[in-house]
C-alpha cells in the first residue's frame, strides 16, 4: 500500500481540500482511500464512510470527498496509526492520501505534499503564537515536493524563481491557482454565476474567504463570514434566512456540507472548484511513478 501525505507547516488555510480531490483524479485507476482526522464532528474514533454519515459526523471535507467520489473509501481518525490499520483490514486500498498529517510523527507515510501560500511563504512565517506556523519551517525537509498554492493566474518565471529562493528547499517546487467553476449547484439544478442578476448572500466559514468573495461578489451582495469550519447554530442558520429573504445564498463547497438540509434546496447554491498546477505534466508524473 503506497501513502501520500498532503500537509502544511501553518494552521490552515492552503489549500488541502482541493489538492486532495486532484490527486483522487490523478490516481483514479487505482483503489483509493483517504483518511483525515475529521476536524468539528461530533463522533470519535474510526469511522468508514457510508449512506448513514454526514458532515456532523466525519466532518465536512470527508464528507465532500464522500459525496464527489462515491468510488474512493473515506476514513477518519484523530490517531492516523489506528486509521491505517483499520483501512487495511477493511478496504485493503491501493494508495491512501492522508489529509493533513504532515506533523503526525507516529505515521511515517512514502510521499509527502508541502503546501504554502503564495500570500503567506512559511518562510516570511513565524511559530504560533507569533505567527501562523505549527512548527519550525525546517520541517519543509521532510517534504518530497512542495506546492505554492493560490497563485495569481499570471505568475512569472522570476516570481517563481524568487520564491525558490526564499523557501530554500532541495526538492521540487510546484505552483498552483484555483479555478473557480462558471456555475454554481445545488441537489436541484445548476446556475451560471454571471447570469445572476439579483442580490445574492454570500456565506463562508473558511480560514481564508477573501478569492471566494472577490470571484462572486457583485455590488449589491451581501456578505456573512465565519470561522474555518464553523458548526451553525439553530440561532445563526435563523440570521442567515433572515438576511437572505428572497436573495439566492452562495456559499463554498465545504460550507454547503454543513448548511444543506437546513435552507431550502431551491435557495441554497455552492460553488465548486479544482486547483491548476503549472508543469502538471511533471508534477502527475513523480506522483504516478512513486505509487507505481
Amino acid at each position: 500500500m503506497k501513502s501520500i501525505v498532503v500537509g502544511n507547516l501553518s494552521v490552515g488555510g492552503t489549500g488541502k481540500t482541493p489538492h486532495i480531490e486532484y490527486l483522487i483524479r490523478l490516481l483514479s485507476e487505482k483503489k483509493i482511500a483517504t483518511l483525515s482526522r475529521g476536524y468539528g464532528r461530533n463522533t470519535k474514533g474510526f469511522i468508514l464512510a457510508d449512506e448513514k454519515v454526514d458532515a456532523t459526523t466525519i466532518g465536512d471535507e470527508p464528507f465532500q470527498f464522500y459525496t464527489k467520489f462515491p468510488n474512493i473509501s473515506v476514513a477518519v481518525d484523530g490517531n492516523r496509526t489506528n486509521g491505517i490499520q483499520q483501512l487495511q483490514k477493511k478496504v485493503n486500498p491501493e494508495v491512501v492520501l492522508l489529509d493533513d498529517a504532515f506533523q503526525h510523527r507516529k505515521v511515517t507515510a512514502g510521499f509527502y505534499v508541502l503546501l504554502t501560500d503564495y500570500s503567506h511563504l512559511f518562510s516570511d512565517d513565524f511559530i504560533l503564537p507569533f505567527g501562523n506556523l505549527r512548527e519550525p519551517s525546517m520541517g519543509k525537509k521532510r517534504a518530497d515536493l512542495i506546492i505554492v498554492t493560490k497563485c495569481p493566474n499570471d505568475i512569472s518565471d522570476i516570481a517563481k524563481e524568487k520564491i525558490r529562493q526564499k523557501l530554500k528547499v532541495e526538492v521540487p517546487v510546484y505552483f498552483s491557482h484555483i479555478v473557480y467553476d462558471e456555475f454554481v449547484y445545488n441537489s436541484i439544478d445548476k446556475l451560471e454565476l454571471k447570469t445572476i442578476e439579483k442580490p445574492k448572500l454570500l456565506v463562508a466559514g473558511i480560514a481564508n474567504p477573501t478569492s471566494f468573495i472577490n470571484e462572486v461578489k457583485a455590488e449589491n451582495d451581501e456578505v456573512l463570514l465565519f470561522s474555518d469550519h464553523h458548526e451553525f447554530t439553530n440561532q445563526e442558520i435563523e440570521q442567515i434566512k433572515t438576511k437572505a429573504q428572497n436573495r439566492i445564498i452562495i456559499t463554498t463547497e465545504k460550507d454547503y456540507m454543513r448548511l444543506k438540509g437546513k435552507i431550502k434546496d431551491d435557495q441554497l447554491y455552492f460553488l465548486p472548484i479544482k486547483v491548476a498546477i503549472d508543469d502538471s505534466s511533471d508534477f502527475d508524473k513523480k506522483i504516478k511513478d512513486y505509487v507505481e
